[in-house]
């Protein structure tokens, strides 16, 4: 089972390796930003890799930058990736590369959380809260939150662990005007694609955004948008509150881990092929319900 862990191209120079992406440089304006089909849980790079994953996220963040380009401007430029470089490393960029807008990256994770789960639930239980937001008493497990609640994280470089803050430190990293912004636009766009894919058969549980500025100041939405990667999606059909419903997302790789006993620390370890399979099979089964017509 094969997958592409790592990109090399020979016609342009790489900039930078994150969790999933390849970043080459084009110009002073541009770059080539390539989806690997790398795959991380809980902050740490598997070696094994999802094979076709980074094409899929691709026709699903490319769905989304167009389906919301009237709610915030996004990194795309319109230019095609494939004539950026040169024939030998077309099969590390056909249908897994954009051409991006070189933007000053907002050090925030926007997180939207529509529904309790994962770390909220846990934390609910405990103090009736999540990253410190006062909730009802009484929700469940899965609970639709009465209103999307904004609760950014930082953004922790390859092999740290992103960390919850609250939103008075947000405002103290980016300033009370920007946080502002990046806080109305995040919930904004949640409740606008949550619309849409409720339409399509899917509940997104939570998800998050990456912002960054363009010369004049102007917000973007930049990097990825309500991936499998970057959301919690759970099928609408079988949704119940009071259980932790399946879902189409790596939550799946996720939930395999935390039964394995692993410590979250690196190395991870090796994923099985069935694992890897049916993670992939979630991945093209949200792409085919998102877009289909």
């Amino acid at each position: 089972m094969a997958g592409l862990n790592t990109t090399e191209l020979s016609s342009l120079k790489k900039i930078y390796s994150g969790k999933v992406r390849d970043l080459y440089e084009i110009d002073e304006q541009r770059m080539l930003m390539i989806a690997t089909d790398r795959l991380s849980a809980f902050d740490v790079i598997l070696d094994d890799p999802i094979p076709g994953k980074g094409q899929i996220l691709t026709a699903i963040s490319n769905f989304w930058f167009e389906q919301l380009k009237d709610v915030v401007p996004n990194h795309l430029t319109g230019d095609k990736p494939e004539e950026m470089v040169s024939a030998v490393d077309l099969p590390q960029v056909i249908g897994r590369a954009v051409v991006a807008k070189r933007l000053q990256p907002i050090p925030i994770e926007a997180v939207v959380r529509g529904y309790l789960a994962g770390s909220g639930w846990k934390e609910y239980q405990q103090h009736g809260t999540v990253c410190g937001l006062v909730l009802p008493a009484g929700l469940q497990e899965a609970s639709q939150l009465p209103e999307p609640i904004f609760t950014p994280s930082t953004k922790a470089a390859v092999g740290d662990h992103d960390e919850n803050i609250s939103y008075q430190r947000c405002v103290e990293i980016i300033g009370a005007e920007l946080a502002d912004k990046v806080r109305t636009t995040a919930i904004l766009l949640y409740r606008t694609a949550a619309a849409y894919a409720l339409k399509r058969g899917i509940i997104i549980c939570d998800t998050k955004f990456e912002f960054g500025l363009d010369s004049a100041g102007t917000l973007v939405l930049m990097d990825e948008a309500l991936t499998p990667d970057s959301s919690r999606f759970w099928p609408a059909e079988s949704y119940q509150a009071g259980s932790n419903p399946p879902s189409f997302d790596k939550q799946f790789v996720r939930d395999w881990l935390e039964s394995s006993g692993w410590n979250k620390q690196a190395p991870a370890p090796s994923v099985p092929l069935e694992v890897r399979e049916k993670t992939a099979a979630k991945y093209r089964e949200a792409l085919d319900k998102l877009t289909r017509q």
